[in-house]
């Protein structure tokens, strides 16, 4: 008795406490859509919602890195040995499923045209992440051309080189692992690179000046190398901006876009070394 006592009084929580549970999750839903709404005007807030939040749930729903499901997709649906074929799956699991931050299908256009009009030999890029425009940049490469590209996350950096050897470009391709502030000093001796024909900023925002400024104190610009940078806008590399643009040692080119997989303006800054 005292049983069917205990359970009638637990229904009966449960039916008291039923409108409550149901106004909570109404609120979260209407939370959920004010920040949608918020996001989708606002290029910071929507990378912080994409990165922080919707990975964040995705990733402890799917038990697996967003890295990881973007390979899984690419070692399932694209051409082994076949660069166009991986930068297209890869665009299309971002557009469609999950976003990334590659450099994108629209901003890749900007980056194919300059390393064509370069007709780099060395280059180095800055933030490998899964391997997108390493793919992308070292498809357009003459048979001798070397791109050396650093990553400070090792998670990133297995997943890229796998991604590379699915391409078939390892031959072209070397991934450094560490912090480019440590790296760059031994590209000369360690690496033997003399000077780079092209250089791709795509990591940390914050780091694009300090590791240009690297790269002229250490030699590594001739006249007429070539600085891309990406993401000048969103999120921002005001302080990169500053410098390169009142340092009479380049000459600057902006290009407007739009951030990768989304309609919010972005753009890309070219900056060749005048010596």
């Amino acid at each position: 008795m005292r049983e069917k006592l205990n359970l009638g009084r637990k229904a009966n929580l449960m039916m008291e406490n039923c409108p409550v549970l149901l106004s909570i999750v109404s609120s979260l839903l209407f939370i959920l859509l004010l920040l949608a709404v918020l996001i989708r005007n606002n290029g910071q807030a929507a990378l912080v919602w994409n990165e922080i939040v919707l990975q964040k749930i995705t990733n402890f729903i799917m038990a697996q890195s967003k890295e990881q499901r973007i390979l899984n997709f690419v070692l399932q649906n694209a051409v082994r040995g076949d660069p166009q074929s991986v930068v297209d799956t890869i665009d299309k699991y971002c557009s469609q499923k999950e976003w990334a931050m590659n450099v994108g299908d629209e901003k890749g256009l900007i980056l194919d045209k300059i390393v064509e009009e370069t007709k780099p030999s060395v280059l180095l890029e800055l933030g490998t992440y899964c391997g997108y425009s390493a793919v992308r940049i070292a498809r357009l490469l003459q048979p001798n051309a070397c791109l050396l590209t650093i990553e400070f996350n090792p998670d990133y950096a297995a997943i890229a080189k796998q991604m590379i050897e699915f391409a078939g470009l390892q031959e072209k391709v070397k991934i450094l692992e560490g912090p480019s502030e440590a790296i760059i000093p031994q590209l000369k001796k360690k690496h033997e690179v003399d000077t780079l024909d092209f250089v791709f900023l795509d990591h940390w925002k914050e780091r694009y000046k300090p590791d240009t400024i690297l790269l002229l104190e250490c030699g590594l610009l001739r006249k007429g190398s070539v600085i891309l940078a990406d993401n000048v806008i969103v999120p921002g590399a005001p302080e990169f901006i500053q410098y390169i643009r009142n340092n009479k040692s380049f000459e600057c080119t902006n290009y407007l876009a739009h951030v990768e997989y989304m309609k919010i303006k972005d753009a890309m800054e070219k900056a060749v070394f005048l010596g």
